[in-house]
């Protein structure tokens, strides 16, 4: 399967810090060591983050992994999928932080939480290339002490695992492997024993008006029903339980680690020999269900895009019949659309008539729109094809550019200069516009894309073993998709800082090819695109640092209360210390003052005495009703009274987060007090209160 050059260097070497000895299997072209006037990029990352992230510039400075290249679209959408991962990011108190799906709040999240399951994989894979592990830790431990409802599938088990393929903390890829144990059998209730495979309603499967539960329908709706053995929810229990088998090995339960082996290796067999369709030559869905409509174990009669979902975990064979299937995505009549990728091929007799609607606004299907979702699947699937696979079908480094940069241009709403990032839940195949176009769909987290340009376009391939691998999915020079230059760095692994530079032609970063460098040491290099393996033992991770906001309340009505001046409507009291802060203008969110030049204060009731000595403040700005405002001071109560704690002499910051400190107090309330900038409204988005 693996038909690749490889660069290795001796790990000795590099961990000495000496020249590295180098082989190169049947290349010439890779060298070992930088000449002494080569310096490695180093980006002006201070000036990267203001530029890109304003005033909360600060939050991504010593967190994310800094990246340019000669597209600067992919790079635009790099560093807002940043920010909708920052924003997403929801402080539940002394449960830690979550990742939510929605900005805002939903009727089929898990109460009061705001945590859906269906997208956790995305939000773990996207989350690993965080410097601060705190984020993906804590929500990791969230889901697995009572979090994940299950009320969608997921390959969550999976996710984790591949954490750990970039961090290497055993601790933490076993700190709850007994509960993912259980959460897997629970699944039994969708397992067929009598036929071996998972099945499930498409609607629990994140996708609703499939072709399964359309034609299930009738052709009438396809919300609910058309339950079916699909590849989806059977290629993520694959997944789960190899994940599974491999944690189990690690602790040493080799008997739980066989036992899920073999499951993984029995939903292959079913899948492969069930599932395949080779009148379609595609994964399909088997009816589960059986009506007046559509008869048990009949399958569908059209192609949909989580026909691919396989290849995301490789659970298909290196095989030239399988590998056919991606002509589909290829093809203008099956599921290419001219804006991006058909969820069914367009032939199907229902694609893209809407059946729902919420009032006169469409609502939600997946019978033809693109979805960010299934994109993401697809492209990861793909980038497995490219990276490992001999029997590649018709799929090129050129297609995977192309679909990226497709998906990149998605992220987009407008033309031209008045073009803003705003990612939406679904998408029409022809013009690329947003379907649903609801309040709640703004700034939508349920797909992934950091995740697709590390593991993909720059080509970091992670392992369990102690090795660096990397393998950019370029296509050659002269390609109308070929990208003349990139530069990554502070990327984490296996507890070091690497960097990854290609350089077509050598005039934008000196030296003409790919460099790899580890904690600033430049360790592996070659003249041209391929694949390079770099010995590299594992260093202990930085601690993850946690503190407890002290103000955050998720249920109305409970201590901690809010109270203000004005504004004080039960709702708008709570959105300032609901844990959620953004500054995106289309979600608002925050408590809003009265307008007017009157001091304003808003305050938090603890319901006890707690010991403050720090406080977050997140103002909003729109340049017009809102400004943050022009001073402020922090009020404890204690003794029957107010007492000042911080006076800080500069304006707070508006769109970003002013963090106060004073010596630490026992108090019942903390409060702050506000003095307008000129005419304008406050709006606050969060206040966070800690101990010290």
């Amino acid at each position: 399967m693996r038909g690749y050059i490889r660069t290795i260097l001796a790990s000795a070497a590099l961990l000495a810090g000496g020249a590295s000895p180098l082989t190169a299997a049947s290349s010439h072209s890779a060298q070992s060591a930088p000449s002494a006037a080569a310096a490695l990029p180093r980006l002006d990352t201070t000036a990267i983050a203001k530029a890109r992230y304003g005033n909360d510039a600060a939050w991504y400075q010593q967190r994310i992994p800094f990246f340019e290249s000669a597209d600067p679209q992919i790079d635009a959408v790099y560093y807002y999928r940043w920010g909708l991962f920052r924003a997403h990011q929801r402080d539940l108190g002394t449960q830690g932080y979550i990742t939510t799906e929605f900005a805002d709040d939903v009727g089929w999240q898990r109460h009061p939480f705001a945590s859906l399951n269906d997208a956790s994989g995305f939000h773990i894979a996207e989350g690993r290339w965080l410097n601060d592990r705190r984020f993906t830790d804590d929500y990791i431990n969230f889901m697995y002490e009572g979090g994940n409802d299950r009320h969608f599938t997921d390959h969550m088990a999976d996710s984790v695992w591949g954490r750990y393929l970039v961090d290497g903390d055993r601790d933490a890829v076993l700190a709850h492997l007994g509960t993912m144990r259980h959460v897997y059998r629970l699944w039994d209730e969708k397992f067929d024993f009598a036929k071996g495979l998972y099945f499930v309603e498409p609607l629990l499967d994140a996708t609703e008006y499939t072709v399964s539960s359309i034609d299930a329908s009738g052709g009438k709706d396809g919300f609910r029903g058309g339950d079916s053995f699909r590849p989806s929810v059977n290629s993520y229990m694959f997944a789960n339980a190899r994940a599974l088998s491999r944690m189990a090995e690690m602790a040493g339960d080799f008997a739980m680690a066989k036992e899920y082996a073999d499951r993984a290796e029995a939903l292959r067999t079913r899948v492969l020999e069930d599932l395949w369709s080779p009148k379609l030559g595609h994964f399909v869905d088997r009816y589960q269900v059986s009506n007046e409509h559509v008869k048990y174990w009949d399958q569908i009669r059209n192609r949909e895009l989580v026909g691919y979902l396989p290849w995301m975990f490789d659970l298909v064979p290196d095989e030239a019949q399988y590998a056919g299937a991606w002509a589909h995505l290829l093809d203008p009549n099956s599921l290419a659309g001219k804006a991006g990728m058909r969820t069914v091929e367009q032939s199907y007799e229902y694609y893209m008539r809407q059946y729902r609607y919420l009032g006169t606004a469409p609502e939600c299907q997946w019978n033809g729109p693109i979805w960010p979702y299934q994109t993401t699947q697809v492209l990861t699937g793909m980038a497995n094809l490219l990276d490992h696979y001999d029997r590649k079908g018709p799929v090129t480094r050129s297609d995977y550019m192309r679909l990226l940069r497709q998906y990149t241009t998605m992220h987009y709403q407008g033309e031209g200069r008045t073009a803003r990032l705003d990612l939406e839940e679904d998408y029409h195949p022809e013009t690329g516009k947003p379907i649903v176009g609801l309040d709640r769909s703004h700034h939508y987290f349920h797909s992934g894309y950091l995740d697709l340009v590390l593991t993909g376009l720059v080509g970091i391939r992670p392992r369990a073993d102690d090795v660096l691998e990397v393998n950019p999915l370029l296509p050659a020079a002269g390609d109308p998709q070929a990208l003349g230059w990139f530069h990554i760095e502070r990327v984490p692994y296996h507890g070091h800082a690497v960097s990854v530079t290609w350089d077509a032609d050598g005039k934008r970063y000196g030296r003409k090819g790919l460099t790899i460098a580890v904690d600033g040491r430049d360790v592996a290099h070659r003249d041209d695109l391929g694949r390079i393996e770099v010995p590299l033992a594992r260093k202990a991770n930085a601690p993850v640092i946690r503190e407890t906001n002290l103000a955050v309340q998720l249920v109305r009505g409970n201590f901690p209360k809010a109270s203000a001046s004005s504004g004080t409507e039960a709702e708008n009291l709570h959105d300032g210390i609901d844990g959620r802060a953004w500054f995106y203008p289309e979600l608002p969110n925050g408590w809003d003052s009265a307008s007017g030049r009157a001091e304003q204060w808003y305050a938090v009731d603890f319901g006890k005495t707690v010991a403050l000595g720090a406080a977050e403040l997140a103002f909003f700005a729109d340049g017009g009703k809102f400004a943050a405002p022009r001073k402020v001071r922090v009020e404890a109560w204690r003794d029957g009274g107010w007492h000042v704690v911080a006076t800080p002499a500069a304006a707070p910051l508006a769109n970003g987060v002013t963090r106060l400190r004073w010596t630490p107090v026992q108090a019942e309330r903390i409060r702050v007090v506000m003095t307008p900038a000129g005419r304008k409204a406050i709006r606050l988005a969060e206040l966070k209160a800690f101990a010290r």
